[in-house]
């Protein structure tokens, strides 16, 4: 079986490694687990920052060949509902939008989705591991006016609550367009640790056992990915 990944960094395996002080890749990431324990072939053309924007002109790269892939495997939206936080911070009372509005992603979410299935490959949604938003909160307004973000957004809890919408929003269009979905989010609340045990220190990224508890998320979907990690 052949796979194809489009995502963003958690897909590529990015962790914040609080030694080095800045961003690596893992090498135990949840795709490497599921290649190595699984013997299913996978080009993971996630990268960092990816938006569905982005997605689309990575899209465009491999459209051509995606009819080789027995799967194409979507995992966006992290970086669509972020926020130019230092705008925020700047001027609370503007309208701020991000960086890609909740009914744009949609539709250039959906264009993906179509794209993918006319190239000649089944598309397959995977949900958003959930934000600490204390955390993420701490992280994005370092050397900004926290006060002033924080009048932007109500509550720090504002933060999970808007991006649980793109969540939906993943989860939706999966049902709309009868699509298989690997809700890795679930997995999260159902595990018997903390969230924020799972996370790195920017509260967004999965550390090392977050991509383990990923990992055997999807292993519970499927036959073809073992459990044993």
């Amino acid at each position: 079986m052949k796979v194809c990944v489009l995502g963003d960094s958690i897909a590529k395996g990015v962790v914040y490694d609080e030694t080095r002080k800045r961003y690596v890749f893992l090498k135990n990431s949840c795709v490497q687990l599921i290649q190595q324990n699984s013997g299913i072939e996978i080009n993971n053309c996630s990268c960092f920052g990816c938006t569905v924007t982005k997605g689309e002109s990575l899209l465009e790269k491999i459209e051509d060949e995606l009819g080789e892939y027995d799967y194409t495997f979507v995992e966006l939206g992290g970086n669509d509902c972020d926020f130019n936080w230092a705008k925020v911070a700047e001027d609370p009372y503007q309208k701020h939008d991000c960086n890609t509005p909740l009914d744009v992603f949609k539709e250039k979410y959906a264009e993906i989705i179509e794209r993918i299935k006319k190239a000649g490959s089944k598309p397959v949604l995977v949900t958003l591991p959930p934000i600490d938003s204390e955390r993420f909160f701490n992280w994005i307004s370092k050397g900004l006016n926290k006060d002033n973000i924080l009048k932007f957004l109500g509550d720090i809890e504002q933060i999970s609550r808007w991006q649980a919408m793109f969540n939906d929003a993943v989860k939706q269009i999966a049902e709309h367009y009868r699509l298989p979905l690997y809700d890795i989010r679930s997995g999260f609340f159902e595990s018997k640790c903390k969230i924020a045990d799972y996370l790195c220190q920017d509260g967004i990224h999965p550390n090392e056992e977050g991509h383990k508890l990923i990992y055997k998320t999807i292993a519970k979907r499927t036959s073809l990915v073992p459990m044993n990690v």
